[in-house]
């Protein structure tokens, strides 16, 4: 129930002009307009492959730098395996894995030669 002297929201809608009445539904179509503007950029093809493209770098990127904090790991994991606590080689060690290393060498220039002659 409006007290005395306030006007209730159904009569201040009635009081309204013409002008007001104009002026809002101008408000109001150049903020449709200004939406409709803002979706038509999100929706332009142009757009959503600019998104995509962000997406699949940042993705690469993440996935590169997982792989290089992995792989920096590795190498830190065999270096240890060669090197003493003081970062002196290992003899022991390292001469077995080049002896090994050697075997392989030969053996593929060996499959090599059969296949050639």
């Amino acid at each position: 129930m409006a007290l005395v002297g306030e006007a209730s929201t159904k009569d201040k809608a009635d009081t309204r002009t013409a002008a007001q009445i104009e002026a809002d539904i101008a408000r109001t179509r150049t903020k449709l307009a200004s939406t409709l503007d803002e979706l038509a950029v999100r929706v332009h093809p142009s757009t959503v492959a600019a998104q995509v493209k962000a997406k699949a770098v940042a993705s690469v990127e993440q996935k590169a730098g997982r792989a290089y904090v992995a792989a920096s790991g590795a190498v830190e994991k065999a270096k240890a395996q060669f090197t003493d606590e003081k970062g002196r080689p290992r003899k022991e060690r390292i001469v077995p894995a080049a002896l090994v290393g050697v075997g392989v060498v030969l053996l593929v220039a060996s499959a090599r030669r059969r296949r050639r002659g």
